[in-house]
């Protein structure tokens, strides 16, 4: 019972290290990164994957256009937000009292 436990114990121990300083920081990233992409919305200044800076014009379900600064349109999946630089600002709420 105890060599077993001398065997199986290390294996049990690397494998708890992984998991906390590898794998579970990484499924938190993924999961931030898809709730990011998620909450897209039209005016939003992003940066892509690929570097291109723009501002989202109009979005579907998996793909959105993207305004370049020269005016030029492009459409990009949704997976291509690296992040959002600043969120579009919310409409003004008119309150009739």
């Amino acid at each position: 019972m105890n060599s077993l436990l001398t065997t199986i114990g290390p294996l049990v121990l690397m494998f708890a290290i992984f998991y906390f300083l590898l794998i579970r920081p990484q499924q938190k990233q993924q999961k931030n990164v898809r709730q990011m992409q998620q909450a897209l919305a039209k005016g939003d200044k992003v940066v892509t994957i690929g570097g291109l800076h723009g501002t989202v014009d109009a979005i579907d379900e998996d793909q959105f256009v993207l305004k370049a600064g020269d005016g030029s349109r492009l459409t990009f999946d949704r997976r291509a937000i690296r992040e959002v630089q600043k969120k579009a600002a919310a409409a003004p709420t008119l309150d009739k009292a």
